[in-house]
C-alpha cells in the first residue's frame, strides 16, 4: 500500500487514513522484524556509515543491512546469555556509534532498552538505572577525552547492586599503532566487566537463541524526559509505538533507498533514534553517523557542508541552535543540491532565523513538533505543500491532535473552536500509555485518553497547528500572559544576535517581568543599550518589551541543543536577589537552586549579618514569590 501522490493538505492525510487504515498496512510486529524485513529487501545496501571523528578526512566505516541485522541478532543473543529477559532492562550510556544501534535494537529484541543521557550526573544516572530495574549496563571503556567510565565507577556507591557492565572499546575503532598505544596506557579492567565485541563474536547471528516471539504491545524501550535537573520521568514505548512511528515518518519524508540521512542528534533522544534511525532503516535509506559527539563536535559543524557534498546527504534534523551555528559556516562553491529538506523540532524556530538560513543555503526548512511521550513526531509542515513559517504544520497521518479548553483548575471543559487557543492534546498509535513511575501520571490525561502535552496552541481553519507557548514557559506579568517566543523573534532580527532566550525574572509588583539573554554571533558587537533600542522598535506589545537584556558568552543548552531555560530562570532569580542583598550588605554570596518541593530556592550567605540587617533583608525579599534562606 502506498501513500497518495501528495500529503500537501489535511484532506490528503484524511484520505490516506480512510483508504489505508494503519491496521491494514502490514506493519512488522516488532522493531526486530522490521530490521529483518529490511535485511531481506536491502541486504547489500549500506544501512550505516560511521565517521570516527566527524571529519571530512575520516575513512568511513560502512555497514550493510544484512550486517546490521546480524549484529543486532548477535547483540540480542549476547544480552540473553547475560540473563536479560523480556520485561527486564538493559541501559546504555553511549555516544553515537554503530554499536549504539546494535544495543538499541538488539536490546529491544531481548528485553527493554533504557536510553540514558551520558551528560547526566552519576546521581541521575543511578536513579534511572534503579527506576528501570536495569540488569545490564553498556557503556564506553576508558578512553582519552571521555568521562563515562569515571561516571560508571561512581555508580558503585549509589546503587545497592551494580548491573553487569559491558564496555564498548573505542580503541578498537583505531588503526595500529594507535589502538595498542591507547590500550597499553590504561589500567586493567575490573573483574566482571565484559567486552562488547568479544560477547558478540561468541553469539550466533542467524537466529534468536531465546526463541522469543515479540508481540506489538510488548514494551520495547524507556526514554527519559524532564530535562537535566529534577527527577527524570521514564516514558515506555511499545514495539507498536516505534514501528508505527517509523512508518509515519517514512511516509511524510518520502524516504527511499537512495536517501542519506545525517544523524547529528544524540541516540539517547527519540529524534536521533526514530527520524534518523528506525524510519530510515524501514525504507532502506542510509544513516550517516558523523562522529560520536554528533553536533556537539566543532569539527562536524566546520566540515558540515563538505560532508553533505561528499556523502550526498538528502536530509538532516536539527534544533534552532544548530541552524544558528551552521549559518556561520561558509558554503560557497559547495554542491549541496542533494539536500531535499532539513527538519527542525524540539524548540520553536525563530522565523527570522528560518529566513536567513534559507536565503543563505537555498534549503527548505521543515518545522515539526514531537515529544518523547508521543514516541517522536506528531506534526510537521508538509514536505510538498504550503509551509507556514512559525507553524508546526499539519498533524501527521494517524496522529490525532486537538486543542482543549481547560478551566482554572486545569480540568477539561470542551474542545476549542477554530483558532481558539488552548492546551494541545494528542492521541493515536504513537502515544504512550503513561510514565513508568505511577506517581508521574497525575493529570496527564484529559477527556478520556487524550494526552495533555502542557503546550499551548491553536489550530487554524486549514488544520495548521500553531504553538502559542508552553504553560510553564509563559511569562506572567501582573496576570498578563507573555509568550517568550515573541521577544526572541524580535531580537533574532538583529544582525549581531546568534541566539536569544527570554524568561521571566521575579518582580514584587508584577510577579514576573520579561528579560532576555543574548549570545552574539562570533566577531559581532552590540551593546545591551543598542539591543534594547532594537527590542523597543520591534516588539509591539508594550508589556513584552524586556526590562533587562543580559549579554552572555554562551546560552546554556541541553544535550540535544535546546535552550535550557531552567538554568536561565535560576540565573535571573540570582541576579534579582543579588541586587536586593547588595543594597544592604556589600559582601554576600547568593545562589539560586532548583528545588523539587518549592520549584526554586535561593541560598543567601552574608558574613557578619546584624539583626537589623537581617530584618531589612526580610523586608526587601519577603514580597518575592521565591523561597529563600539566609545563612
Amino acid at each position: 500500500m502506498t501513500a497518495p501522490v501528495s500529503l500537501a493538505r489535511l484532506s490528503d492525510i484524511q484520505a490516506l487514513e480512510q483508504q489505508y487504515p494503519l491496521a491494514e498496512r502490514n506493519l512488522p510486529a516488532s522493531t526486530y522484524e522490521l530490521l529483518q524485513r529490511s535485511a531481506e529487501r536491502f541486504g547489500d545496501l549500506p544501512a550505516l556509515c560511521f565517521l570516527p571523528t566527524g571529519s571530512i578526512d575520516d575513512q568511513p566505516w560502512r555497514i550493510s543491512y544484512a550486517e546490521l541485522f546480524a549484529k543486532v541478532t548477535q547483540t540480542a543473543n549476547a544480552l540473553h546469555r547475560l540473563g536479560l529477559r523480556p520485561g527486564q532492562s538493559v541501559s546504555f550510556l553511549l555516544p553515537n556509534l554503530p554499536h549504539t544501534h546494535f544495543v538499541i535494537w538488539g536490546g529491544e529484541a531481548a528485553g527493554i532498552v533504557n536510553a540514558i543521557n551520558p551528560l547526566l550526573e552519576p546521581e541521575h544516572i543511578a536513579e534511572l538505572i534503579r527506576a528501570s530495574d536495569t540488569s545490564v549496563l553498556v557503556t564506553l571503556a576508558p578512553f582519552p577525552g571521555t568521562d563515562l567510565w569515571q561516571k560508571v565507577t561512581a555508580l558503585a556507591d549509589l546503587l545497592p547492586q551494580m548491573p553487569t557492565v559491558v564496555t564498548v572499546d573505542l580503541a578498537n575503532l583505531l588503526a595500529e599503532p594507535q589502538r595498542s598505544a591507547v590500550k597499553a596506557q590504561r589500567s586493567p579492567m575490573p573483574a566482571g566487566v565484559l567486552d562488547f565485541d568479544e560477547l558478540l563474536a561468541a553469539a550466533p547471528a542467524d537466529y534468536l537463541e531465546s526463541g522469543r516471539v515479540i508481540q506489538p504491545h510488548d514494551i520495547a524501550s524507556y526514554f527519559h524526559t524532564g530535562g537535566t535537573t529534577g527527577t527524570p520521568k521514564l516514558a515506555p514505548h511499545t514495539h507498536f509505538n516505534e514501528v508505527a512511528m517509523a512508518e509515519i515518518i517514512g511516509l511524510h519524508g518520502r524516504y527511499v533507498p537512495d536517501d542519506v540521512l545525517l544523524c547529528g542528534l544524540p541516540l539517547f533522544h527519540v529524534n536521533g533514534v526514530m527520524v534518523t534511525g528506525l524510519a530510515a532503516f524501514h525504507r532502506g535509506a542510509q544513516v550517516l553517523l558523523p562522529g560520536p559527539q554528533g553536533y556537539r563536535n566543532p569539527t562536524l559543524i566546520k566540515d558540515f557542508w563538505r560532508l553533505v557534498e561528499r556523502y550526498r546527504v538528502s536530509s538532516f534534523s536539527g534544533v534552532p541552535t544548530i541552524y544558528a551555528a551552521l549559518l556561520q559556516v561558509p558554503n560557497a562553491g559547495i554542491d549541496v543540491s542533494t539536500l531535499r529538506f532539513a527538519l527542525c523540532g524540539a524548540a520553536p524556530m525563530p522565523v527570522e532565523l528560518i529566513r536567513q538560513f534559507e536565503a543563505r543555503t537555498g534549503l527548505r526548512i521543515i518545522e515539526g513538533y514531537g515529544l518523547t511521550e508521543g514516541t517522536c513526531a506528531t506534526a510537521c509542515n508538509p514536505y510538498e505543500g504550503e509551509r507556514r513559517p512559525g507553524s508546526i504544520g499539519l498533524r501527521l497521518p494517524y496522529c490525532e491532535v486537538k486543542i482543549a479548553v481547560l478551566d482554572s483548575d486545569g480540568n477539561y471543559t470542551r474542545d476549542a473552536a477554530t483558532d481558539e487557543p488552548g492546551t494541545l492534546c494528542l492521541r493515536g498509535p504513537t502515544v504512550f500509555k503513561g510514565y513508568l513511575q505511577a506517581d508521574k501520571n497525575a493529570g496527564i490525561w484529559l477527556d478520556g485518553d487524550w494526552f495533555n502535552t502542557g503546550d499551548l496552541g491553536r489550530i487554524d481553519a486549514d488544520g495548521y497547528i500553531w504553538l502559542t507557548g508552553r504553560s510553564k514557559d509563559l511569562i506572567i506579568r501582573g496576570g498578563h500572559n507573555i509568550d517568550p517566543q515573541m521577544i526572541e523573534e524580535a531580537l533574532h532580527r538583529h544582525p549581531a544576535v546568534a541566539l536569544a532566550a527570554a524568561v521571566g525574572k521575579p518582580d514584587i509588583k508584577a510577579g514576573e517581568l520579561p528579560v532576555v539573554y543574548i549570545q552574539l554571533k562570533a566577531g559581532e558587537q552590540a551593546s545591551a543599550a543598542q539591543l534594547m533600542e532594537h527590542a523597543m522598535q520591534h516588539i509591539h506589545e508594550r508589556a513584552a518589551v524586556p526590562k533587562d537584556i543580559w549579554l552572555v558568552e554562551q546560552i546554556p543548552l541541553t544535550a540535544v541543543g535546546k535552550t535550557f531555560k531552567p538554568a536561565l530562570r535560576l540565573d535571573a532569580v540570582r541576579r534579582v536577589f543579588e541586587h536586593e542583598v547588595g543594597q544592604i550588605a556589600a559582601s554576600s554570596q547568593v545562589q539560586a537552586l532548583s528545588d523539587e518541593r518549592h520549584g526554586q530556592r535561593v541560598d543567601i550567605h552574608v558574613p557578619g549579618l546584624t539583626a537589623a540587617q537581617r530584618e531589612q533583608l526580610h523586608q526587601r525579599l519577603g514580597g518575592y514569590a521565591v523561597r529563600y534562606v539566609v545563612y
